[in-house]
């Protein structure tokens, strides 16, 4: 007898069938629905979202949950309007879902087409973030896809009301159909979710470097997405200091406690005389907590920096979350490539530098999702990138890569459209040639005629 679970997964399953097949203009308009209910219900999502932050107040108290986590938790009116915003945005984007990628003719009257189709049925396992609810229901939806959500039993309140008034103003729009998207909220559910291989196509965590880890090793669905956030900026010796002081402050400050903020500074030997006095004192004004080789080391103990604190092996691969940072002087940009490469997760670095041949140099060589010159790494973002939301952010080299919005949530089939023919005819001792000839035809066109 199927379980509960199971019950839940397998509805969501045969729901995605009916969802990959709905046209744009219902998604849409259960997406604006989708907005306005959050808009109309914002006092009940905060009292929700009070409740959870007082009970995780007083785990971070004892030592249950860290501040990283509070901070997530936390929904104000101004991510409300985040929320909707994020919405609106995914409105707006280009159904991705049912476009010809490429058309080849095989032979006179035997086309071949290439078409986008949503992956199926995706599970979304996630900790603490409420907001992860509608930016990655609004993307699912749009591309076509159903969700299954299991949300951290931090934000219980949380999640279970933002996902009860989505899913509300999404099925009453005519159209979508019911069952599509599913809540599942005990720890026990996790591990059951883990080996629903044989419905759910795609896992898609959001967590800790741990929590990503333990999905990524537990199951053997596909996963998307990255298990650790080591950033870094490094300051060039033919670095425009002014540029690297903003740059390097936003990096690090804006955010902390998330993926792409910087955990490693690395600066050029040649400068740091001249950079580092103003750029620790940045720092310090912003109360964050620097840990330096030994050669900053000395540099930051002439200037009569207090409190000095020596980095380890452990701090080029750690993932703070936190105001924390390593600092690093190398020699060249050889050496700070070489050390990004071996010691960072992939996901997102920067170098300042007005050097050209060095710009080239450290994009090319530099094996991460997203590198920046001359700007932050929080830009690395689905939002910023102007994918309206992201599912996450993901460092495999796989079908999507980098801050994923709904290009990460499509795969695509074939489509052969023929008159009788047969292989036959292709084979044998005087077979047929094939023309393999590209054109420029669209399926949809074709089936609308």
């Amino acid at each position: 007898m199927a379980t509960e679970i199971e019950k839940k997964v397998m509805e969501a399953k045969i729901a995605s069938i009916t969802l990959a097949s709905v046209d744009t203009r219902t998604k849409d308009r259960a997406l604006e629905a989708m907005a306005n209910a959050l808009d109309e219900n914002r006092d009940r999502i905060l009292e929700a979202n009070k409740a959870d932050l007082e009970e995780a107040e007083k785990m971070m108290a004892e030592g249950k949950l860290s501040q990283a986590l509070v901070d997530r938790l936390k929904v104000s009116n101004s991510k409300i309007d985040g929320m909707i915003s994020g919405i609106r945005d995914v409105i707006k984007l280009e159904d991705p879902s049912g476009k010809t990628l490429q058309t080849l003719e095989l032979d006179s009257g035997l086309d071949l087409y290439q078409v986008s189709c949503p992956i199926g049925l995706i599970g979304v396992i996630f900790e603490s973030r409420p907001d992860v609810v509608p930016q990655i229901m609004s993307l699912c939806l749009k591309s076509g896809n159903a969700t299954i959500f299991k949300g951290g039993s931090e934000a219980l309140n949380s999640n279970r009301t933002i996902f009860d008034i989505l899913v509300t103003a999404m099925e009453n729009t005519e159209g979508i159909p019911e069952g599509a998207f599913q809540l599942m909220e005990t720890r026990e559910e996790v591990m059951d979710l883990l080996a629903q291989d044989e419905y759910i196509d795609l896992l898609i965590p959001r967590g800790s470097n741990d929590f990503v880890k333990f999905i990524q090793n537990n199951t053997r669905i596909s996963v998307l997405g990255h298990a650790d956030g080591i950033c870094h900026v490094y300051v060039d010796n033919k670095a425009n200091l002014h540029k690297a002081y903003d740059v390097c402050l936003d990096s690090k400050v804006q955010y902390p406690a998330v993926c792409n903020a910087m955990e490693t500074l690395l600066i050029n030997r040649e400068i740091a005389g001249e950079f580092m006095p103003e750029m620790i004192k940045r720092y310090d004004d912003a109360g964050v907590e620097l840990r330096f080789d030994e050669d900053s080391y000395t540099i930051a103990e002439n200037l009569g920096i207090k409190n000095l604190k020596k980095a380890t092996e452990e701090d080029w691969k750690t993932e703070y979350n936190e105001l924390i940072l390593s600092v690093k002087l190398v020699d060249s940009i050889e050496e700070a490539i070489n050390h990004i490469n071996s010691y960072g997760s992939h996901h997102t670095d920067a170098i300042i530098t007005e050097d050209e041949a060095k710009r080239k140099q450290f994009i090319e060589l530099v094996d991460s999702s997203s590198v920046m010159v001359n700007a932050s790494t929080r830009f690395a973002d689905g939002f910023r990138y102007g994918k309206g939301a992201e599912v996450g952010i993901s460092t495999n080299k796989i079908h999507a890569r980098g801050p994923v919005g709904m290009e990460g949530l499509v795969i695509y089939k074939y489509v052969l459209l023929g008159n009788g023919d047969k292989v036959a005819d292709y084979a044998g001792d005087n077979p047929k040639p094939f023309t393999h000839t590209l054109l420029d035809k669209e399926l949809s066109d074709v089936l609308n005629n």
